[in-house]
C-alpha cells in the first residue's frame, strides 16, 4: 500500500478546485429560454405541482436522488471530537463515494450543535430538501438517540453509517467465514472488543442472523462487561454477561470462535489468537492501525480467516460495500426508512456476491486472477461492480416487501438494467447486442486459447449464452491454465490443430485452400504447412462451415492477420478493400468510427469502399447513418494531400448513391456541430441532422483520436469490428480486456446470424 504523506494528503484536497465535490448542471442553461425555464417565470410551475402534492418534488427535483451526509464533529474516524468544520473533508468525501459507486447526489451538512435535541431539530428542519439522510460521525451515546428520533419522526430513510455500514459488511463477512471454517451462527462464541455505536450495532445484527445472546461476551476500555458492573448505559446493558469467570480480553478470548475488534490497535497477542477455537475468524476492524496485524495473526496460526479494515490486505470491511447501494435501492423505492428487514436483505447480497465468479476488472484492479471464495476472498471487493445490482435490487425488493417503499418497481429486469447504465457499465446497444447474440448462439472459435483474456472470455460467453466456443491450442496447457484461473471447461470443445488427430484435417482444409488459391502460385505443400497455424486453420474451420465465426488477434500482429482473412476469407463482391470501425458509447451519444485499424494511408477509392461499409455497418446496428468525412479544411478550402482525396472520395459518392447522407470534407467540429454547421455551410446534404458515424482520412487519425477518447473519458468503447470480409472474421488486440472481446465475440455472432439469412434468401 502505498503511503500517504501529509504533504501529499493536503495537496490533493487543496489543489485546483478545493475539495472533492461540486454541483453540476443537469438542464440545458446556455439561452434565455433555458434561464427562464430553470428559474423565472418557469420554475413556478413545478413549485405550484408540489404544492398541490408534495410527492411530486420527486418528479421535478433531484430530491429522490440526493442525500444528506450530516455530522457535528464529534467522532470523525480516529480522530475523535475535532468539530463539525473540522470533519468537512471526510463528509465531502462521503459524497464523493455515494455519487462515484451509486450515482447519488449528496450535499454536506456540518452542524455545530453536540446537544442531541438541538442537533436533532436542525435536521428536522432541513429534511425537506433530501430523500435520505446519512448521519456521520456522531459520538456515542448521543448517536443512537438522534438516530432512533430521526427515524420516528421523518418520513424519509435514516442511517447512521458507523453504525449499520460496518454492522451489514461484518454480517456479510461473517457469514461466509462461517461458512469457510464450517461452523453456524447460532454455535459460535463470539467476543466483541470495543462497544461504541458499530460494535453494539455489529453486534445486535449478528444476533438478528441468529447468533445467541448467551455466547457472546462484550468489553469496553474497563474490561469485560458483566452484569456485575455499575457504570453502564441502556445499549451496554443488553449484552452484560453474568459471567464472573472473566474479566479480561485474555481471559474472555480463550476458546471462542470469533472475534470482532472495533476498538483500538494492538490489543490482540498471538498468543490470545492461538487460545482461541479451531478455524478461528479475526476481525480487527480498528484504524489504520489494527487489534492486530495481518501478519501476526497468520503468523500465530495458519487457519486463522482474516479480516481487517484496510484495503491492502484480504476480506477487507469496508462500508463503501454497502451505504451507497442501500441508499440507492431505499431512493429509487422512495422508502420512508431503512429497517432491518432492507439490512438482512443487504447483508445476504453482499454475502451470495463473493461465492460468484469474480469479473475481470475486479482481478485487474487487484491485480491477481485467481480470486475464488475461500479464506482469502469471502467479502466483495470494494470495485465488484456487481454490488450496485445484487444489493440495491435486494434493498429495494426488501423496502416492497416490508411495507416502506412509496414507489413499486414492477419491471427488476429493466431496474437492473437502469443502475448499470447508470454507472456506465453498459449501454443498450451492447444490451441489444447480447440479446440478439442470444437469440440463436454460433459456433465461435477463439484462435489463442492458451492466453488468459481469450479463455476467461470463451468462459464468459459461454455462460452469458451468447455463443458455443471453440478454443484452439493445446489441450493440456489450457486445462491446466483453466485450473490456475478457476474456470469451468465443461461444454467447451478444445482443438489442437497441431495434433496428430486433426491432420486429416489440415490436409483437407490445405486442399480447398490450395484449390481457391491455384492461379495465384498456391501450391499443397505450402498450404498444409499453414494450416499449423492458429489463423489459418481456424479461418479456415469458417470457410468450410465447421464454425460460424472467427475471434483473434491477442497474439498475432495485425498485418499477419489481415493478410491471411484476404487469402482465406476474401472481400465482399463490390468492394476492393476491407477495414474495421469502433463505436464509442458516450454521453453525447453513439457515435461510429472508421478505418481504425487496416488501411493506412487510403486513397479516394479505398475512402470510398470505407464510407460505403460503414454506411452498411451502422445500419447492421440497427441506426441511421449520418456521415461526415473528415479532414483538417472544409468544403473544398484546402486542394491538396489527404483533404483532396476526401473531397474526391465524397463527389463519387454523391454522385453514386445519391441517397446515401453523407458529406465533406469537414473538420471535427463542424461534424458534431449541426447549428454551427448548418450557419456556415447551409448548402450541405447533412443540414438540420445529426452526425453518428466519423470516416478519417487515414488510420493515424482514426486509431489515435479513439484511443484518445478511451483513455480521457468514461466512454466505452466496442470494437474494432471488421467490415467487408466475406465471412464473420473479428479482431481484438493485445491490450484487449475479458469485456472487450465478450463484446467482440455478441457482434461475430450476430455477423454469423446474418449471413446465413442471407445466404438463405
Amino acid at each position: 500500500m502505498t503511503k500517504i504523506t501529509k504533504e501529499a494528503a493536503l495537496l490533493y484536497h487543496s489543489q485546483g478546485k478545493p475539495g472533492k465535490i461540486e454541483v453540476v448542471p443537469t438542464k440545458p442553461y446556455q439561452t434565455q429560454r433555458d434561464l427562464s425555464l430553470a428559474y423565472s417565470p418557469g420554475v413556478a410551475e413545478p413549485c405550484l405541482e408540489i404544492q398541490k402534492n408534495p410527492d411530486t418534488a420527486y418528479d421535478y427535483t433531484d430530491k429522490g436522488n440526493l442525500v444528506a451526509v450530516i455530522s457535528n464533529g464529534t467522532a470523525v474516524l480516529g480522530l475523535g471530537d475535532i468539530g463539525a468544520v473540522s470533519g468537512k473533508p471526510v463528509m465531502e468525501g462521503k459524497g464523493l463515494l455515494f455519487k462515484i459507486y451509486a450515482g447519488i447526489d449528496v450535499f454536506d451538512i456540518e452542524i455545530n450543535e453536540k446537544d442531541p435535541d438541538k442537533f436533532i431539530e436542525a435536521v428536522k428542519a432541513i429534511a425537506p430538501t433530501f430523500g435520505g439522510i446519512n448521519l456521520e460521525d456522531i459520538k456515542a451515546p448521543e448517536c443512537f438517540k438522534i438516530e432512533q428520533r430521526l427515524k420516528e419522526e421523518l418520513d424519509i430513510p435514516v442511517m447512521h453509517d458507523d453504525q449499520h455500514g460496518t454492522a451489514i459488511i461484518s454480517s456479510a463477512g461473517l457469514l461466509n467465514a462461517l461458512e469457510v471454517a464450517g461452523k453456524k451462527i447460532e454455535d459460535v462464541k463470539i467476543v466483541v472488543n470495543g462497544a461504541g455505536a458499530s460494535a453494539i450495532s455489529c453486534t445486535k445484527l449478528y444476533i438478528a442472523l441468529g447468533a445467541r445472546l448467551e455466547n457472546i461476551v462484550m468489553l469496553d476500555s474497563k474490561g469485560v462487561i458483566s452484569k456485575s458492573r455499575t457504570d453502564l448505559n441502556e445499549q451496554k446493558k443488553f449484552f452484560a454477561t453474568d459471567r464472573t469467570d472473566i474479566h479480561t480480553l485474555a481471559e474472555a478470548i480463550k476458546g471462542a470462535d470469533v472475534f470482532l475488534g472495533l476498538s483500538k490497535g494492538n490489543v490482540l497477542t498471538q498468543d490470545m489468537v492461538r487460545s482461541m477455537a479451531s478455524h478461528p475468524i479475526v476481525f480487527a476492524l480498528a484504524n489504520p492501525t489494527p487489534e492486530i496485524s495481518y501478519e501476526d495473526a497468520m503468523a500465530s496460526r495458519p487457519d486463522v480467516l482474516m479480516s481487517t479494515g484496510r484495503s491492502d490486505y484480504p476480506n477487507q470491511i469496508n462500508n463503501v460495500i454497502g451505504f451507497p447501494y442501500i441508499f440507492r435501492g431505499a431512493l429509487d423505492t422512495r422508502a420512508t426508512a431503512i429497517n432491518e428487514e432492507m439490512k438482512l436483505a443487504a447483508v445476504k447480497a453482499i454475502a451470495n456476491l463473493a461465492k460468484q465468479p469474480v469479473p475481470d476488472v475486479v482481478n485487474a484492479a487487484y491485480q491477481v486472477n485467481n480470486l475464488t471464495f475461500g479464506a482469502k476472498y469471502f467479502i466483495p471487493k470494494p470495485v465488484d461492480p456487481r454490488l450496485i445490482t445484487e444489493v440495491s435490487i435486494a434493498v429495494a425488493k426488501a423496502a416492497m416487501e416490508s411495507g416502506v417503499a412509496r414507489k413499486h418497481i414492477t419491471n427488476w429486469d429493466e431496474y437492473k438494467n437502469h443502475l448499470r447504465e447508470l454507472m456506465g457499465q453498459e449501454n443498450k446497444l451492447t444490451r441489444q447486442l447480447y440479446e440478439t447474440a442470444k437469440r440463436n448462439p454460433q459456433r465461435v472459435v477463439f484462435a489463442e486459447g492458451g492466453h488468459p483474456n481469450m479463455l476467461r472470455a470463451a468462459v464468459e460467453a459461454k455462460a452469458e449464452g451468447l455463443c458455443h466456443p471453440i478454443i484452439l491450442g493445446n489441450e493440456e496447457r489450457i486445462e491446466k491454465l483453466a485450473k490456475e484461473l478457476d474456470l469451468s471447461l465443461e461444454g467447451i470443445e478444445i482443438v489442437n490443430l497441431r495434433h496428430d488427430r486433426e491432420a486429416e484435417r489440415r490436409e483437407r482444409y490445405a486442399r480447398i485452400l490450395c484449390e481457391k488459391r491455384a492461379r495465384e502460385g498456391a501450391n499443397f505443400q505450402e498450404a498444409n504447412d499453414k494450416m499449423f497455424e492458429r489463423n489459418y486453420f481456424g479461418m479456415m474451420m469458417v470457410e468450410t462451415g465447421e464454425a460460424d465465426a472467427f475471434v483473434t488477434g491477442l497474439y498475432t500482429k495485425y498485418s499477419n492477420t489481415i493478410k491471411v482473412a484476404k487469402e482465406v476469407i476474401g472481400i465482399q463482391p463490390g468492394y476492393t478493400h476491407f477495414g474495421t470501425m469502433h463505436i464509442l458509447n458516450s454521453k453525447k451519444g453513439t457515435f461510429f468510427i472508421a478505418d481504425t485499424l487496416i488501411n493506412r494511408h487510403p486513397d479516394t477509392g479505398t475512402l470510398t469502399d470505407i464510407a460505403k461499409l460503414a454506411d452498411k455497418a451502422v445500419r447492421f446496428f440497427n441506426q441511421e447513418p449520418v456521415i461526415a468525412m473528415l479532414s483538417y479544411s472544409n468544403f473544398g478550402s484546402d486542394t491538396e494531400g489527404s483533404p483532396a482525396k476526401v473531397h474526391e472520395a465524397v463527389a463519387t459518392l454523391h454522385k453514386e448513391f445519391p441517397e446515401m447522407k453523407i458529406d465533406g470534407e469537414m473538420q471535427v467540429k463542424f461534424a458534431l456541430d449541426n447549428t454551427l454547421r448548418d450557419e456556415k455551410y447551409p448548402f450541405t446534404r447533412l443540414k438540420g441532422q445529426e452526425v453518428n458515424t466519423l470516416i478519417f482520412p487515414n488510420l493515424s487519425s482514426a486509431n489515435a483520436t479513439y484511443q484518445l477518447i478511451r483513455n480521457m473519458s468514461e466512454t466505452e468503447v466496442i470494437g474494432p469490428i471488421q467490415m467487408g470480409l466475406n465471412k464473420p472474421i473479428h479482431f481484438t488486440d493485445i491490450e484487449s480486456s475479458v469485456r472487450d472481446i465478450v463484446n467482440i465475440t455478441a457482434i461475430a455472432c450476430i455477423d454469423a446470424i446474418v449471413a446465413k439469412k442471407i445466404k438463405n434468401n
